[in-house]
C-alpha cells in the first residue's frame, strides 16, 4: 500500500509488516508527512526553537511538537497491533483542516492518526498500570499516553479490522488558519503521572520524571515484559521501551546458560556473550553502530555494585554520525562522558546469576541526570526477571519436547492390505503428557495393534502415565491377551500401588506441586481405544477388526456409499473402577471401508459454547469424505477441525484413520 507521500499533502497510509521495526518505521513515516505539510504551508514554521522540539513555551506555534506528538501516539499504537495483537497494522495519518466556522476545539484543525489490526474481537482498554477495575490484566498498553495526548481517541470496529484512532488537536503545535487569521492556541492538556513523552537528542528535560511519569514508565514495562517466554523477545521490547524514551540509542548482550557475568558452575565452560540487539533513535544507523560495537561485550558492574558505569563510547559510530575522525580521542572519564556522548553498562543479573549486560546512551550530552539513570536501574532488573524468567520456560519447554518424543513412537506401523494415517498435533503449551498413539505389530501372529490414548492432566504426573501405559499395552499384546482382557489388566495396573512411586518421582520433579490437580484428586485415569486388526489371509482385502472403548470417543466406520456407523459401546474409564470387565467389539472392515478413530481433542473443540461433535458434527464431516483415502480422510477432518473456531486447538489433537484396500 502506498504511503501516500508522493501526493503533495496527502499524508500516511500504509501496512506494515508485524515485525518489531514497525513502530519506528510508523514513527518516521509521520514525522515525514508533518515536514510535508510544513513544506506546503499548512503548518508555520517555527524559527525559535529553531527544529528542536520542547524548545518553545506551550501555546507557541511549533510543527516540531506536533511531529513529536502524532509519532508519539503512532508508534504506541503500531505497538499495540503488532506486539499485543501479533498482526500486521495499518497506518493513517491525515491532516485534518479546521471548519470554516470553527467554534471549540473539536472543530479546530488536527492530526488523525488511525492504527487497525486484523483482530477484531481483541478488546482494547486504557486503565492506568495494565488493571481494568475488575483486576483484569490490561493488554492495551501505551493507551493512557495515547489519551493524554489526544483530545479524542476511540476504537472502531469493522467485519475484519479493528483501528484505534486518535484525534491531536493543533493547540499551538503550528497550525496555520485557512482564513489566515492568527491561531488562538489551546491550552494542551497536563500529562499526569501516566505519559512519560519521548527525549529527543540533547534534551535536558526530565519534567515527566518528575511528575510520576517513571512510575507509569515501570509499570507499562512491567506489564509488557511480564509473561514472554522468549529472551531475544525480552531483549527487543527492552530496546524499544528504552529507545528515544530514555536513550539515543541502547544494545544489549546476553550471556550463555552456563553464565559469563556471574557465577559459574565449576568444570563448565562459560559460552562468550552475544550481542541480541542494538537500538537507536536512527534505525539507518543501526547497522553501522552494530559494527562499531564489535562482538566483545563490555564489563559491567562487579556484583554487589549498585549502579552502572561508564563504558567507552564507540569510536566508529561517532566518526560515521559525528563528522569526528575514529583515531581521536575516545576515552571517557568517571562519568562515562565521552568525545561522541554518554555510555553507561548495566549488569543483567537475577537471583545472584550474570545474565549480560545492557548499555544506553545519548549523543552529545555530558552526563545522564541521576533520575534517569536510576529509572534504566530500575528498568534493568525487570528485564534481568523477564529475561531469567525466558530462560527457565525454554529449559523446561525442552525437556518437555524431549520427554514428549521417549513417550511417543519413533514411527507408525503398517498394516498389511490396510492404508494407514495418523495426524497428531500437540496442544502447542510445551506441557508434555496428554495424547498417545501406537501401531505396532503383536508377535508372529499376524495380529496387528493400534492405541489412541489420553491420560487425565498433563506434566510429568500424566507423562508417567503415557510412559507407563503404552509399554504395558505392547507387552500384553505380545503375551497373546485378547482385547478385552489387555484392558482389564491395564486397568488393574494403573490401580496398582505401585503407581503412587511413579506419582511421588513427578512430584518431585515440579518441587511439589503439581500441575494445578486438587489435593487428593489421582492423575492416572485413561481413556483407551484400543484394537486389534487382522488382515485377510486369502488375500481378497478387507481385515478382521477387534476393538473395545474406555471412556474414549467412539469410533466410526465409514462406507463407501457414504453410510456412517458408530463401532463399539461406551465404557468407563481406566483406572477409575476395580474388577471391571471390558467387553469388546468385532466386526468386518471390508475393502473400501474406513474406520476412524480421535482423542477428545476432535471431538471436544470449542466455537463458544458449541463442540465440533455437537449434532453429530464429526460423524457428518466423515461422511463427506467418502471416496477418499486414509491420508484425504485424515486431512479432511484435520481442516475441519482447525476451521471449526478462529483460535488454535487448546488441546492435543490426534486422529487415526484405517481404510481397508
Amino acid at each position: 500500500m502506498s504511503t501516500g507521500l508522493s501526493e503533495p499533502g496527502a499524508g500516511v497510509r500504509i501496512s506494515l509488516p508485524g515485525s518489531l521495526l514497525a513502530p519506528g518505521t510508523a514513527r518516521r513515516l509521520v514525522r515525514e508527512a508533518v515536514a510535508e505539510w510544513t513544506g506546503l504551508g499548512l503548518l508555520d514554521a517555527c524559527a525559535r526553537c529553531d527544529g528542536l522540539a520542547g524548545g518553545c513555551p506551550p501555546g507557541t506555534p511549533c510543527p516540531e511538537r506536533l511531529a513529536d506528538d502524532a509519532a508519539l501516539v503512532a508508534g504506541e499504537l503500531v505497538t499495540n497491533a503488532v506486539v499485543h495483537a501479533g498482526t500486521a497494522a495499518d497506518l493513517v495519518c491525515r491532516f485534518e483542516h479546521p471548519a470554516e466556522d470553527a467554534a471549540d476545539a473539536a472543530d479546530q484543525a488536527a492530526v488523525i492518526v488511525e492504527v487497525s489490526d486484523h483482530h477484531p474481537d481483541r478488546p482494547v482498554h486504557s486503565h492506568p498500570h495494565g488493571f481494568d477495575q475488575s483486576g483484569t490484566p490490561d493488554y492495551g498498553r501505551g493507551l493512557h499516553l495515547v489519551a493524554a495526548l489526544a483530545e479524542r481517541w476511540g476504537v472502531t470496529y469493522r467485519a475484519a479490522l479493528k483501528t484505534v484512532w486518535a484525534r491531536l488537536p493543533l493547540d499551538g503545535r503550528g497550525i496555520r488558519p485557512r482564513t489566515g487569521e492568527q491561531a488562538v492556541p489551546l491550552h494542551r492538556p497536563p500529562l499526569g503521572d501516566a505519559a512519560p513523552e519521548a527525549l529527543a537528542p540533547g534534551r535536558d528535560d526530565h519534567h515527566w520524571l518528575a511528575r510520576g511519569g517513571a512510575a507509569s514508565f515501570l509499570a507499562e514495562a512491567s506489564d509488557l515484559l511480564a509473561g514472554q517466554l522468549d529472551e531475544n523477545m525480552v531483549a527487543a521490547l527492552a530496546g524499544q521501551l528504552l529507545v528515544p524514551r530514555l536513550a539515543d540509542w541502547c544494545a544489549v548482550w546476553l550471556d550463555g546458560d552456563t553464565g559469563w557475568h556471574g557465577l559459574r558452575e565449576p568444570g563448565r565452560t562459560a559460552v562468550a556473550p552475544r550481542l541480541a540487539g542494538v537500538w537507536h533513535r536512527d534505525e539507518a544507523a543501526v547497522e553501522e553502530l552494530r559494527a562499531a560495537l564489535g562482538t566483545e561485550a563490555p564489563k559491567p558492574p562487579d556484583p554487589g555494585f549498585s549502579g552502572p558505569v561508564p563504558v567507552p563510547w564507540p569510536a566508529a559510530h561517532q566518526a560515521v554520525h559525528q563528522g569526528v575522525h575514529p583515531d581521536r580521542d575516545t576515552g571517557g572519564g568517571a562519568d562515562g562522558r565521552q568525545s561522541g556522548g554518554t555510555a553507561l553498562a548495566y549488569r543483567l543479573a537475577a537471583g545472584g546469576r550474570g545474565l549480560g549486560v545492557l548499555v544506553v546512551a545519548q549523543q552529545d550530552t555530558t552526563r545522564l541526570p541521576d533520575e534517569v539513570t536510576a529509572l534504566v536501574e530500575d528498568f534493568t532488573r525487570r528485564v534481568a526477571l523477564a529475561i531469567s524468567a525466558a530462560r527457565e520456560y525454554t529449559r523446561q519447554a525442552t525437556i518437555s519436547r524431549v520427554l514428549q518424543r521417549g513417550l511417543l513412537p519413533s514411527k507408525v506401523g503398517q498394516i498389511p492390505g490396510v492404508d494407514t494415517c495418523l495426524v497428531y498435533e500437540p496442544s502447542g503449551d510445551g506441557v508434555a503428557g496428554g495424547d498417545f498413539y501406537d501401531v505396532f505389530r503383536a508377535g508372529s501372529s499376524g495380529r496387528w495393534c493400534f492405541v489412541l490414548g489420553d491420560v487425565q492432566g498433563s506434566g510429568p504426573e500424566a507423562a508417567v502415565v503415557t510412559g507407563l501405559a503404552r509399554p504395558w499395552l505392547r507387552l500384553l499384546a505380545r503375551e497373546g491377551y485378547q482385547v478385552g482382557q489387555v484392558l482389564d489388566r491395564l486397568n488393574g495396573l494403573l490401580l496398582d500401588d505401585a503407581m503412587e512411586a511413579a506419582e511421588a518421582a513427578a512430584l518431585l520433579v515440579t518441587g511439589g506441586h503439581g500441575p494445578g490437580l486438587p489435593e487428593g484428586q489421582h492423575s492416572r485415569f485413561l481413556s483407551l481405544l484400543y484394537g486389534e486388526v487382522v488382515p485377510s489371509p486369502d488375500g481378497r482385502g478387507g481385515a478382521r477388526c477387534t476393538l473395545a472403548s474406555a471412556g474414549h470417543p467412539l469410533p466410526l466406520l465409514l462406507r463407501p456409499d457414504g453410510t456412517v456407523t458408530v463401532i463399539a459401546e461406551p465404557q468407563v474409564l481406566l483406572g477409575v473402577v476395580d474388577d471391571v470387565a471390558y467387553q469388546s467389539s468385532t466386526f468386518d472392515l471390508a475393502p473400501g471401508e474406513t474406520l476412524l478413530c480421535v482423542t477428545d481433542g476432535v471431538t471436544e473443540r470449542r466455537c463458544g459454547r458449541r463442540m465440533f461433535d455437537d449434532e453429530d458434527g464429526l460423524a457428518a464431516v466423515l461422511a463427506g469424505c467418502a471416496g477418499l483415502s486414509a491420508k484425504g480422510v485424515a486431512e479432511r477432518i484435520r481442516a475441519a477441525v482447525h476451521a471449526f473456531a478462529q483460535t488454535p486447538p487448546g488441546d492435543d489433537l490426534a486422529l487415526l484413520v484405517l481404510q481397508a484396500g
